[in-house]
Formats: C-alpha cells, structure tokens, sequence
C-alpha cells in the first residue's frame, strides 16, 4: 500500500484526530501538531490540529503537542539505543524489541497497580504508554503544589505562545514540572524490577555504558521531555509515519540503504509485540488494525494519586529535597565563582565538556562525566548544574536554542536524573555520602 493511500484510508485518518483530543479535528484539544523532530532544526513546521492534512497530504510523519487545552498529558518513553550502531533496532528489531520486554512488563504492572489504563503505542524502536490528568482533580493539584519552576521559565510561560499566541497556565506549567519528579520515581521503580532480568543496562538518559552483546547498546527510559517548557514537546501521533532513520545520517547508509522499511507508529491493544511489529511494517495491515481499536487518551487521574503518594514517600524524594535545598549562584556571580573553577586534575571527559559546551554539554555522556567529576571533588549536584547552566547561557553558538528551551531547567533536569542515579545507588560510580558531603 502506498503511504497516501494508506493516510487516505479513513480509519486511520480517524484514530490519528482521536489522537489529538477528540472525535473530530474541531474538537481537538492539543495546541498544535508538526513533525517528529527537534522544534529548533530547519524544517520544523508548527500547525494548528485542524491543519493535519498539511502533513498527510506530504506523506510526513506527525506529532502531537504534549501541552493540551483540558489535560495534563502523561508520556513514558522507552527505547533501545546503540551508541555505536544507530541502525541495529530497524535490523535486528527482533531481538532489540525482546530485550525491552522485561521493561515493558514492569511498566504494564506499575501502571495496572496503580489502577491507570495507557495507550499503549509501539514506534520504531520502542514503546509509549500515555494517559491525561484533569485539571480540577487532586492529583493534579498535588502535582502543581510540589512541581518547581525556575523564574526564567515562569517569565517563559507567560509570554504568548505560538500558534495562537496563548500563554501556558502557570498552573499547568507547575503541574507538568511537579509530573516530572513523579516520572522520574516511576523510572527507577522500573529500573529496579526490570533490570535484573535485561541482559543490557537500563537507563533514564542515552549515556554510554560500556560495551555490551552488541557494542554499546542500552535501554533508555526517556523521560528528557520534562527537561524542557511544556509548550515546545510534541509525541508522535498512533498510525503516524515512522521517518527517524531518514532524519539521521548515521542510520540510513550505503551499507544499510534499502534493508529498513517504511515504517508506522501503532497501538498495541491487546495484541502482542511480535504480533504489533508485523503490523507496523506493513502500513496495509496497519490500516485494517485502525478500524479495531482507540487511540482516545484514557484519564489516570485518581491512579496518578497513587504515583504521587508513592514517590511522596521515596527515597528519590528525599534526594530531590536535598538536591534543591541548595540555591544556584545567580548569573551576576558567574565571573567570580563558575567561571574561577580550577580545571586541574579533571579527567580528560570533564575537561572537554568545559572546553567545548556546544555541543558537548547537550550530550548526557559526557554530562554525567563531568557530574562524576566534581561530585568526587564535594561539589553540590545543584550547583553542577548551575556550572551547566552559565555555559548555556554564554556564546558559544547556540542560536535560538536557549530562546526556545530553557537553560536552567534542562541543566537542572540532567544533573537531577543523573545524580538521582547515584543518590539511589543505581550508577556504580558513588553514594549519597559523596554526593552531599561538603
């Protein structure tokens, strides 16, 4: 089948709009839809829910806005990645697909324990389970009371946002920023029960493990999208095209070319992976599963309770409360503290990091390098990220890049994860004795 038939086909035109709020493109309450891919990369294009023809009539792949008019949108993500053969999860999909398995059971049994029911949607190389919060439920207001945003990103929200030039609720922001703590704990919740049966690591960020079966190969469990403001993370859309091979120069080469197919993004129901994996490569067989199930988003208000009560109780949390109970130096004291730090004795990663923050301080390998670094050194995690943050925000070419993000929330974000893992003893590299000594 070809893909604009395939997008023409009147079921999957269906699921997709239900994909975005609603039975109908008017009834739509995400803000906006555009491609799969960075919102600062050359070719982004934003449009408004009703303009979805935009991307099927070009045979595009298409994502939906996490920031939605009447819910707080919950996403996991998880994915295998190879750091050294970017192309093995479209080659071998079998097997990276069965490795995911035990993640995907921990997920399913944390979710169904919690009493929450997710769309659960398969991608290229991995799996999304998503729910919506209601804003006038306790749950959200828990999320909003314990949710931190810094001023920047206040002032960030604020602002009119395109398309429609509307500001994004404070209270939604600090909702979304508070789903984020509760995300993280749902991932070492996950680590823990599912590691032991992987054979290769698991990770809540793409950093580099060591050498594996198959060179350099983990399990992410992407939460990064709650590193960034709300309004600026899209999720694919269910029946979307799958293009990411195409957008990345690494995976689609001369020795690869012509070996992956087209690919698309569809529900698991209650069918199988293996099952869903035939499905996706074949858009004709995809089309028929459209006309047999919902990609509506189901509500987890009152399980997302339980989620909150859990991490409430944590020792994750207790970790986030050290972790912010040290404030930052202000920009104005850059020049006489961050900047004055001695660089001698770092190892060689660390120094790198410093030396060329663009675009290496984007790269959580090398974060986390430097993390260990100057944790071994007694430096406070908050105010590793603050170093982070005032490389960020001098030049050294990021373009629009902090204009659309914002800095001190992604440095905080990775710095929080990272040393999180270390906090709870989960990276092999330290404790929490060594993270807040001194």
């Amino acid at each position: 089948m070809k893909i604009r038939d395939y997008y023409k086909t009147p079921d999957v035109r269906a699921r997709m709009i239900e994909s975005l709020g609603g039975r109908s493109l008017e009834e739509a309450t995400c803000y906006y839809i555009g491609r799969c891919f960075d919102s600062v990369k050359p070719g982004f294009s934003m449009k408004r829910p009703e303009e979805l023809d935009f991307f099927l009539d070009r045979e595009l792949d298409v994502a939906r806005s996490l920031w939605d008019r009447q819910w707080l949108v919950a996403d996991l993500d998880i994915e295998y990645v190879n750091l050294e053969f970017p192309a093995e999860p479209f080659l071998d999909y079998e097997r990276c697909f069965s490795l995911q398995e035990p993640v995907v059971h921990a997920i399913e049994g944390i979710l169904a324990q919690a009493g929450i029911a997710s769309l659960h949607t398969v991608t290229g190389r991995g799996h999304h389970f998503m729910w919506k919060i209601h804003p006038a439920s306790p749950a959200f207001a828990s999320l909003a009371r314990i949710g931190r945003v810094p001023a920047a990103l206040a002032g960030m929200y604020a602002r009119p946002q395109p398309p429609e030039g509307v500001a994004v609720d404070r209270l939604h922001g600090q909702a979304f920023a508070g789903l984020a703590l509760v995300i993280e704990h749902v991932s070492h919740r996950i680590l823990a029960q599912a590691q032991p049966r992987c054979p290769i690591p698991i990770v809540p960020e793409a950093v580099d493990m060591g050498p594996q079966e198959r060179g350099s190969e983990i399990i992410v469990l992407d939460i990064s999208e709650y590193g960034d403001p709300l309004h600026t993370r899209a999720v694919r859309m269910p029946f979307s095209l799958y293009l990411k091979p195409w957008l990345h120069g690494d995976i689609i080469t001369p020795a690869t070319e012509g070996k992956i197919p087209v690919m698309v993004m569809v529900p698991a129901g209650e069918r199988s992976t293996d099952q869903v994996l035939a499905l996706m490569r074949n858009p004709a067989r995809a089309a028929e599963w459209a006309a047999q199930v919902s990609c509506l988003l189901p509500e987890g208000s009152p399980g997302t309770e339980h989620l909150i009560s859990q991490y409430l109780d944590s020792e994750l949390r207790r970790f986030h409360e050290e972790f912010y109970a040290v404030e930052p130096e202000p920009p104005e004291r850059w020049p006489f503290t961050y900047d004055r730090m001695p660089w001698d004795g770092l190892p060689p990663g660390a120094r790198y990091a410093l030396a060329r923050p663009n675009d290496v301080l984007l790269k959580p390998d090398f974060i986390r390098q430097l993390m260990i670094a100057l944790l071994d050194r007694g430096w406070h995690p908050r105010h590793i990220a603050g170093l982070i943050r005032s490389k960020y925000e001098r030049d050294y070419g990021w373009l629009n890049l902090w204009y659309i993000y914002d800095a001190q929330t992604r440095a905080e974000f990775h710095i929080r994860v990272l040393g999180g893992m270390v906090a709870l003893g989960r990276d092999p590299v330290g404790s929490v004795k060594a993270m807040f000594d001194g």
